[in-house]
């Protein structure tokens, strides 16, 4: 990243000068500068405040000098004390014009009203001596009338705010309280104003929740979570000093949950009364008096109170403090790590605390490890420096506590200590830090422990249902822990339905682990880390405290000395639940295995076969993908609780074991075992199972007819089982499985349910025969959801697809057909045609969709895909045009139909219905001023693109998979989100691509309410502004170049239908 040399920015925690006083006092002089100005000034210096203080008995001129301006806009609290001729001097008047104007542009300073010897309500309203003095000064400044109204603003707005009324009481009572107030005032501004980053927006966005600006007389309540070291409390400590002066009574609690522990109720409840009377209440003696001084003083005047890192429900009620008991206007903020004790209190907004973002990170770790107001500099500091504090950034993961801690610590020292201490971070985290984190570890439940404990040594890039999955095997009960430790701020969850934990975290769980037993990692509980178990093998000992083991990575284990081999050790950890290993070479043998397995996966598995003699009846999932198993057992085992099997790629497999002692599998995949003949009979009788994957099985021959009586069966993958459908007698002399073409179909009516049917590749003339009795066979095929009928040879769409009332998904990819018969727009549930590489197709009549659906839920979204079909003669693209303003004006029948459009047609020229036209470009189209996505007199919009697509063949070595290929992608510059439309969904076999060089038109239509999805599912929160839209190609083989863009947003009015053609 490049660095550079500059002066700390400005900003309102850190500004670029010190306050050079802590109090300015406005008084006149006259009435109580021997008096009660006198007392107050020694108060304040006996306190150690330092107040300026001007002297000087004669005003100079009109105006008030420099000196005074620069002492106002230098000092943190503003003080302007009324007595009965403040009014008369110009020379005050100004002074509080000018403080009112510091006090309302910046966080500091705050302003303070003492009324001495009138009432607010006089200089409010400015009636009696201000009154007089008011008109006198009208009339002596009658060439400048805005100054005087300036004046008398001045005098209302500050009348108005929350300050000190000592007529008729003791002066030093007084002055002890102001002095109290100011004190606190102080310690507020002091915790908020030195090495504070990034916290502008924060303050920001948390005000706006809080919503202080309000002239609405509810009562807030606000949460701030986060977990621990973010800076929940430094971010409350700072919008607190900016906004106390607006409260009668507040009060900042700090840690009432330590409070609570080492305290007691009584002692919480007096610190709060203390605060909220400004210590005119001090002696308490039991929690029910308590109770009602709190409610009696919260209930008259609006309070502003803060309480920080409460961690138990019902921690507010205890105290007192509920939401009848507060005055009109009050505003709550609690803070902290537990979103379920937030919750409990029914707060109208949750702030989420956030990590600071790189730029931050870096100005705040400069700032603790460099000297001040300096950034890392190329110049400045070495480039060894300058990596080093790249580390540093990287290691804390943006938590403000960790880059304070990390900075202050490497401050002063030279380059050889910072490699050494950054080195031995990852074993030894700063005290600092763990101190932070522990608190939080200690809150929770021992099964929550174990479960953030496996999260911090094995989980981080699954998805949530799979982690939920294995958490459920190890016995955790994962739904309500990972609820409890996400509410802890110990894990989060992303868009991507996955739960995340901060780095830092991690290492504070994996070092809990590593302290159980220092340098002895046979007799920890879990082990993920290669050379731990390498160290393991040295020694001849039980490991009765392991339970789990997840290694990644390459690694080889050979013998070591004269102990066992590495598949040995695993036999002695006698109480293992849970092993993962992912690809390694191993040597050795396996015997036995732990009777508490519950889960295992080892990819790449070395051995040939898999232990028999051990009793795996807690055994949920045996996983062994591209393993090197011939056979995996000899006879039965008893797995009761086996749910999934999965031997793929497994290629020198040669036949399946005996499953009767699997009777609740619902999985098994076998797809890739290339060697595989024969299935064992007993797979026909697992009566739940859901999912049989033989996909890639060339070798295999034969199929046990009993595997198509399973009622619970919903997926039958026999995708490239060539040898399976050929019809020919198998070795055995029994008949292949798909000759029993009642007993598939039978399947096939269970198969219904919105399931896919991938039939084989029929290509061959040999196989038509079996084809054509299928199809024979399809009209009982009526509630089938999904039909692929690719690369099979077909030379015309079979007329008995027009009884597929259910059909969704019809895919016809890499056929002979010539012509598309009409009745495809007549499925009535049709919503995605895809023609892709049927490059003898000719003739369309009707455009090939339904426009009316009578699918139960809304559609959301249309595609019709003809890449790659060179002969098609129609003008395929004013059809569509056509189709999709008919389809668009539906909304005006149905305002719950909100489609969205996509289609990718032959043919070049952008139509004149598009009416914003351009250039490609850079593949890219932005729309600088996009609609207002609330207002409802626009649809959506529509796009169009003349794309070349540039095909490069792949070598003869090279392995052709099919994915999605052609992307629409929508990106939002601000917030950085996008989303990507798939277009094309099948790159087409190696062969179907006979020119290098594609052209297409790819016609959108992306209906308004994605876009406020879009927005709503980034956490867009301003307009979207701008947005950019382009296309992109997942796979190498293909180069995607826009050659012309169209753009059109569809306006209500605009629905006007274009001409046949579109051009």
């Amino acid at each position: 990243m490049q660095c550079r040399v500059q002066n700390q920015p400005k900003s309102m925690a850190s500004s670029s000068t010190t306050p050079k006083y802590d109090v300015f006092v406005s008084f006149r002089g006259e009435d109580i500068r021997n008096t009660f100005a006198d007392h107050l000034f020694d108060a304040l210096r006996r306190n150690g405040i330092v107040a300026f203080r001007d002297d000087r008995n004669l005003m100079q001129g009109h105006h008030i000098s420099t000196e005074l301006i620069q002492a106002i806009e230098g000092s943190q609290v503003l003080i302007a004390i009324f007595s009965k001729n403040y009014a008369n001097s110009s020379w005050c008047l100004q002074e509080l014009a000018k403080m009112l104007d510091c006090s309302t542009k910046v966080a500091t300073p705050i302003l303070l009203p003492i009324f001495y010897d009138v009432s607010p309500s006089e200089v409010r309203k400015q009636t009696g001596l201000y009154g007089k003095a008011l008109v006198e000064h009208e009339q002596r400044f009658q060439h400048d009338p805005e100054m005087v109204q300036q004046w008398r603003e001045a005098l209302v707005q500050v009348a108005n705010l929350s300050g000190c009324d000592i007529q008729n009481k003791k002066e030093t009572v007084e002055i002890e309280k102001i002095v109290k107030r100011v004190r606190s005032i102080l310690s507020c501004n002091s915790s908020s104003e030195d090495g504070l980053v990034g916290m502008q927006s924060r303050v920001e966005e948390l005000e706006s929740l809080i919503d202080f600006n309000s002239n609405s007389e509810e009562v807030r309540v606000v949460g701030i979570c986060g977990m621990g070291g973010i800076g929940k409390s430094t971010l409350a400590r700072v919008i607190y000093g900016r906004n106390l002066h607006q409260y009668s009574a507040r009060c900042f609690v700090d840690d009432i949950s330590k409070v609570f522990r080492e305290d007691c109720l009584l002692s919480l409840q007096k610190q709060f009364i203390h605060q909220i009377t400004n210590g005119e209440i001090s002696e308490i003696f039991n929690r029910y008096e308590a109770n009602r001084l709190i409610k009696t003083a919260l209930r008259h005047q609006k309070s502003l109170i803060f309480l920080d890192n409460a961690d138990e429900v019902g921690q507010l009620q205890k105290l007192g403090l509920t939401r009848d008991c507060l005055c009109p206007g009050s505003r709550v903020i609690v803070i902290s790590r537990d979103r379920h004790v937030l919750k409990s209190l029914e707060p109208d907004e949750i702030y989420n605390a956030q990590l600071l973002n790189e730029d931050e990170a870096r100005q705040l770790f400069c700032r603790k490890a460099f000297k001040e107001n300096t950034i890392v500099s190329c110049d400045v500091i070495g480039k060894e420096y300058r990596d080093l504090t790249d580390l540093a950034i990287e290691y804390a993961q943006g938590l403000p506590l960790a880059i304070e801690v990390l900075g202050s610590f490497l401050r002063h020292r030279d380059i050889s200590e910072w490699r050494s201490a950054l080195a031995s971070l990852r074993n030894n985290p700063k005290k600092e830090i763990v101190d932070i984190f522990q608190m939080s570890f200690d809150a929770l439940d021992p099964l929550e422990k174990e479960i953030f404990l496996d999260i911090a040594c094995f989980f981080k890039d699954e998805y949530i249902v799979r982690k939920r999955e294995l958490l459920k095997y190890r016995g955790f009960h994962p739904e309500i822990g990972l609820s409890v430790l996400s509410d802890k701020s110990l894990i989060t969850f992303n868009s991507k339905y996955e739960f995340l934990m901060h780095d830092l975290l991690r290492e504070f769980g994996r070092s809990i682990v590593r302290q159980s037993a220092p340098n002895e990692p046979w007799k920890w509980s879990r082990i993920w880390c290669k050379e731990d178990l390498q160290r393991i093998m040295f020694e001849d000992t039980e490991m009765d405290d392991l339970k789990a083991i997840r290694l990644g990575g390459e690694y080889t284990f050979a013998k070591a000395r004269n102990t066992t081999s590495t598949g040995e050790i695993l036999s002695r950890m006698r109480r293992l639940e849970f092993l993962i290993i992912e690809g390694g070479n191993f040597s050795g043998s396996l015997n036995s295995m732990s009777n508490e397995l519950r889960y295992f996966e080892w990819d790449n598995y070395p051995f040939t076969y898999f232990p028999s003699s051990c009793k795996l009846s807690k055994l949920f999932e045996l996983i062994l993908r591209d393993s090197n198993i011939k056979q995996l057992w000899e006879g039965t085992m008893c797995l009761d609780n086996l749910k999934k099997l999965d031997l793929s790629y497994s290629e020198n497999l040669a036949k399946t074991p005996n499953l009767t002692g699997a009777p609740n599998l619902e999985e098994l995949s076998l797809r890739g075992c290339t060697k595989l003949k024969h299935i064992h009979p007993s797979t026909g009788y697992l009566t739940k199972l859901v999912r049989l994957d033989l996909k890639k099985c060339t070798s295999l021959l034969s199929l046990p007819i009993t595997v198509f009586g399973i009622t619970s069966l919903r997926y039958v993958g026999m995708y490239g089982c060539s040898r399976l459908f050929s019809g020919k007698k198998s070795e055995n002399g029994s008949e292949s499985a798909v000759q029993c073409q009642s007993t598939i179909l039978s399947i096939f009516r269970r198969l219904q349910l919105r399931l896919p049917f991938h039939f084989f590749n029929s290509s061959k003339s040999r196989y038509n025969h079996l084809f054509c009795l299928w199809m024979r066979s399809l009209a009982r095929l009526s509630c089938l959801y999904l039909l692929d009928l690719s690369y099979c040879n077909l030379h015309s769409i079979p007329e008995a697809i027009a009884t597929l009332h259910h059909l969704e998904i019809l895919t016809l990819r890499g056929n002979n057909i010539v012509r598309v018969p009409d009745f495809i727009n007549k499925l009535p549930r049709l919503t995605d045609l895809n023609l892709d590489h049927c490059k003898r197709l000719m003739y369309i009549s009707e455009f090939p969709l339904p426009l009316v659906t009578t699918k139960p839920v809304k559609v959301d979204y249309r595609r019709l895909t003809m890449f790659n079909c060179p002969k098609v003669v129609e003008r395929i693209s004013g059809m569509a045009l056509s189709w999709m303003t008919k389809c668009i004006k539906l909304q005006e029948i149905d305002e719950e139909f909100n489609p969205s459009l996509g289609f990718v047609l032959p043919g070049s020229g952008i139509p004149r219905w598009f009416k914003h036209q351009s250039e490609g470009g850079d593949n890219s189209m932005r729309i600088e001023s996009f609609p207002n996505l609330n207002d409802n007199k626009w649809n959506g919009i529509a796009l169009c693109a003349e794309i070349l697509i540039q095909y490069n063949p792949p070598t003869a070595s090279a392995f052709v998979e099919q994915h999605n290929f052609i992307f629409l992608k929508i990106y939002h510059p601000s917030s950085k989100g996008t989303v990507e439309l798939a277009l094309v969904c099948d790159a087409g076999e190696s062969n179907v691509m006979t020119q290098d060089e594609l052209v297409h038109l790819c016609l959108f239509y992306i209906h308004r309410q994605l876009f406020i999805e879009f927005k709503k599912f980034h956490l867009i929160q301003e307009e979207l502004g701008s947005l950019e839209f382009s296309f992109s190609s997942h796979l190498r083989r293909f180069h995607i170049e826009v050659k012309k863009w169209g753009m059109r947003v569809v306006l209500n009015e605009d629905m006007e239908e274009p001409s046949s053609d579109g051009y």
